[in-house]
């Protein structure tokens, strides 16, 4: 047994099982002594949680000491496995498969090797060191690189760094085949508002002229892109919106328009969709 093997009963699953799989991906292996499958399973798990080595835990659970447990597991045969992530149960098998698919099993839901990596990268940004964030995230795209995020991440700093024409090719090298394709629509607005010659450092420039000419409508329309820009999204509504008061017909309806395509980039989730859709019905309606 090692920290990353465990024996588990009734008095520790809580702790030891959805506790721990807040932050790894729990493996619970129900088996009992008088079982020949689970004795050709238990090694397999063990060395694949020895390998792993904390990417997530095994926690052996000795169903015939411990039948409330398995109960509550649904536990109707042995050996019998159950995937714990975030405290839900996520999948499930019975019986003594073969390693290879006891490996894939496992391995479908184990945290990417690159996520250090682009929580590294984050905080590096954060901190304005977009060189360091750009050397982290090409390192987590050579270690995994099938992690769409990591990609997506350096394309978002390419972006804001103004690499364009580098971020254009990884969107398009992406795009067709991406999971995430609000984000990849989103950082295809980006790209489309970047290329308008506007800049997020624009911002005090463009406010202070709207303030001496508030009718100005193009204006506003430029300053909504920049907040845009910078992701400031209620800033951008706020704009938006103003524009659809004052002439719906601007710009062929452009803000209304672009108000919708940010509704369905950003999710129905946002708290600046849930508020600024509620406001725009309100206005359409008046």
């Amino acid at each position: 047994m090692s920290a990353y093997s465990i024996d588990v009963n009734l008095s520790t699953f809580e702790t030891e099982i959805l506790d721990r799989s807040m932050q790894v991906p729990v493996v619970v292996d129900f088996w009992a002594p008088w079982c020949a499958p689970c004795r050709t399973l238990k090694p397999v798990l063990e060395k694949l949680a020895a390998e792993h080595a904390g990417r997530f835990v095994l926690a052996k659970v000795n169903s015939d000491d411990n039948p409330q447990l398995a109960a509550q597991f649904g536990v109707r045969g042995i050996p019998a496995v159950k995937m714990i992530v975030g405290g839900e149960m996520v999948d499930e098998f019975t019986g003594a498969l073969p390693p290879a698919q006891v490996r894939a099993f496992v391995e479908r839901w184990l945290p990417s090797p690159a996520e250090p990596l682009r929580g590294r990268a984050a905080q590096a940004h954060a901190d304005g060191d977009s060189a360091a964030a750009h050397a982290l995230l090409t390192e987590a795209i050579a270690l995994d690189p099938n992690n769409e995020a990591a990609r997506l991440d350096l394309i978002e700093l390419l972006i804001n760094v103004d690499d364009r024409e580098d971020a254009e090719k990884m969107l398009d090298a992406l795009a067709d085949h991406a999971q995430d394709g609000a984000r990849v629509d989103a950082l295809r607005l980006r790209l489309r508002l970047a290329a308008s010659g506007l800049a997020a450092d624009q911002e005090a420039d463009y406010a202070a002229r709207l303030e001496a000419d508030p009718d100005d409508l193009d204006l506003r329309m430029k300053l909504a892109e920049i907040c845009v820009l910078k992701q400031d999204y209620a800033a951008a509504f706020e704009q938006l919106l103003a524009v659809v008061s004052a002439d719906r017909s601007f710009r062929d309806d452009g803000a209304r328009r672009t108000m919708v395509e940010l509704f369905n980039l950003l999710g129905s989730d946002h708290d600046a969709v849930r508020e600024y859709r509620r406001r725009l019905a309100a206005l359409l309606n008046r």
